[in-house]
C-alpha cells in the first residue's frame, strides 16, 4: 500500500513538473507576435488584401461574431476580397494584449481588447505559428463580449432569434 501511494505520488509530482515546463514561455517572441497582429488590423483598416491574407496560415480558420461564421482562409478571402476592392476595410485596434508561447513550441496564444466604431468594445482570440516567413495566424475569434449585467436579456434575445430560425 505505501508502495502505490509513494508511486501515485511521484507521478502526480512528475505531472505537474512537466505542466509547469510545458506551458507558457510568455514574452519570448511578445514583440515579434505583436508586430503580426498590428499589421494584421492595419492591414483590415487599410484593405490590402495580400497583406491582410498572408497573415494566416494557410489552413487558418477565422470565426466572426455571428455563431454561423467560421470560415476557411480561402472562404474568408472570397468574403473579403470584393469588399477591399472597394476600398471597404473595418479598423480594430487593440487596447490590451496578452501574448502566451508554448514552451519548447513554435506556437503561441494571444487574446486582446480591441475597439471598433461600429461594434464597440470587442475581444480577439487566437492561436499563431512560426512558419519560415514568420509568425502567422492560425485561427482568429472575434467576439463581442457581453457585461454580466447584461447577459440574461441578451441570452434571451438570443434564444428568441434561434427560435425562429
Amino acid at each position: 500500500m505505501n508502495n502505490i501511494l509513494m508511486i501515485s505520488s511521484y507521478i502526480l509530482l512528475l505531472n505537474l513538473t512537466c505542466i509547469g515546463l510545458a506551458v507558457a514561455d510568455t514574452g519570448v517572441n511578445e514583440k515579434d507576435i505583436g508586430r503580426t497582429l498590428d499589421q494584421f488590423h492595419s492591414a483590415a483598416a487599410n484593405a490590402e488584401l495580400d497583406t491582410y491574407f498572408n497573415s494566416f496560415t494557410d489552413n487558418a480558420v477565422f470565426l466572426g461574431t455571428d455563431g454561423n461564421e467560421r470560415w476557411t482562409k480561402s472562404e474568408f478571402k472570397a468574403y473579403v476580397e470584393p469588399l477591399f476592392k472597394k476600398g471597404i476595410g473595418w479598423l480594430y485596434t487593440s487596447n490590451e494584449r496578452h501574448i502566451t508561447q508554448i514552451k519548447g513550441t513554435n506556437v503561441a496564444f494571444f487574446d486582446e481588447l480591441l475597439n471598433n466604431k461600429s461594434y464597440g468594445r470587442c475581444r480577439g482570440t487566437g492561436v499563431l505559428v512560426k512558419t519560415k516567413q514568420g509568425w502567422k495566424i492560425s485561427q482568429y475569434n472575434l467576439s463581442v463580449p457581453v457585461p454580466n449585467a447584461i447577459s440574461a436579456s441578451i441570452v434571451r434575445q438570443i434564444k428568441q432569434h434561434h427560435s425562429k430560425e
